[in-house]
Order: C-alpha cells, then structure tokens, then sequence
C-alpha cells in the first residue's frame, strides 16, 4: 500500500481534454484517453515498465492493468466498453518476448472492468524500428500503414478501450486506432499504463 501510494498518478481519467488527450486533437476521433501514471527516466515508474518488457514479470503488468481497470471504473467518462484491445507487437518481435505487455496489461483491466479482450482483431503487419529517438513525425512515418484489422465486421457498433504501456506522442495508438474506426461505427478510447513528455 505504501508502495501504491507513492505512484506518479496523472488522474487523467478524470478530467476531459487532459494531455493525453490533447496528443490526438486533430489526428484521431479517440473518445476518451488516459496516462495513469507519468513516466520519468530512472523512476520507480521505468523500472517497473522495464521488469514487465524485457525480464518477464507478467504479474507487474497484470497487477497495473488491475489498477488501470480501476481508475477508469472510478470514471464515468469511459462508461460502456465493449471490449479491450491491446496494441499489438509484430509475430516476431512477440515470439521472441515471449508475451505482448499490452495484453497482460488487458488482462488485468478485464478482471476489473469484465470487458473481454480481443488479442487478435488488429496486427502489426511490418516490423518497426524503435521509436525512442524519433521525432513526432519521424514516429508517424515509421508506423503508417503497419496495422491491420482482422474481423472489421466483429467489432462494428463497439466502444473499444485500446490499451499500451507507454505514451509519447500517440502515434503507434493513433494509427492503430484508425485502422479499428474502419469498422461501421465503432468508438475508440485509449488508455496507457504510463505518460510520458517528450
């Protein structure tokens, strides 16, 4: 508990047109979005995003996904999903991880919001270099056209929660997004385990 309050909380979901939010102004018709927490470099925040990535503590991001469900049940700004989606990683790059972040994160929002997940309704065709040390439009570039829904029909009418680790300048969840808004009135909101500034 002690550790659980000393966490960098945005509180985001409560509030409209918050940071997050303002990323997509102008790109993407994303409904609602969130950052819970804000990342900082050499952060408890960072350590803990580096456990679940690289050294397979999959009961971090279960653990953070249940606390993310929380924080959006505590709002009503993202009352009816229909579903989770986590942004997907290329076969390879997921293979060789051996899990997807995003999706132990959705498991544990599934838990609290009992929302299914839908792991496979959108994949990364290509791909990507890393986007650190890249500028925003440089990220744009690097992600076009790199996603692609699988089940257009499946997921037409739903209010999706699309779900990452990490957000900097939203276009790996703009570009995902757009490609799920290509179903007949779907809705897209966002959210992220962690926010970061540029």
């Amino acid at each position: 508990m002690k550790c659980l309050s000393e966490l960098p909380f945005t509180g985001f979901e409560l509030h409209a047109d918050n940071p997050v939010e303002k990323l997509f102004w102008g790109r993407a018709p994303i409904a609602n979005a969130m950052g819970m927490l804000y990342f900082t470099k050499d952060s408890a925040i960072q350590h803990l995003i580096h456990q679940l990535k690289y050294n397979g503590k999959k009961e971090i991001g279960h653990f953070m996904g249940m606390i993310m469900g929380q924080k959006i049940l505590s709002s009503n700004r993202f009352a009816g999903i229909d579903a989770i989606v986590p942004l997907p990683l290329f076969k390879l790059k997921e293979k060789k991880r051996g899990y997807n972040q995003s999706s132990v994160l959705c498991d544990g929002i599934a838990e609290t919001l009992h929302a299914p997940v839908l792991k496979n309704i959108v994949v990364r065709t290509m791909a990507t270099d890393t986007q650190t040390h890249k500028t925003r439009i440089e990220r744009w570039q690097n992600i076009e056209g790199k996603f692609q829904a699988t089940d257009l029909e499946k997921i037409k009418n739903m209010h999706l929660l699309l779900v990452d680790d990490i957000v900097t300048t939203g276009a790996t969840l703009e570009a995902c997004a757009m490609e799920l808004m290509k179903a007949q009135y779907a809705k897209i909101s966002i959210a992220a385990l962690a926010y970061t500034l540029i």
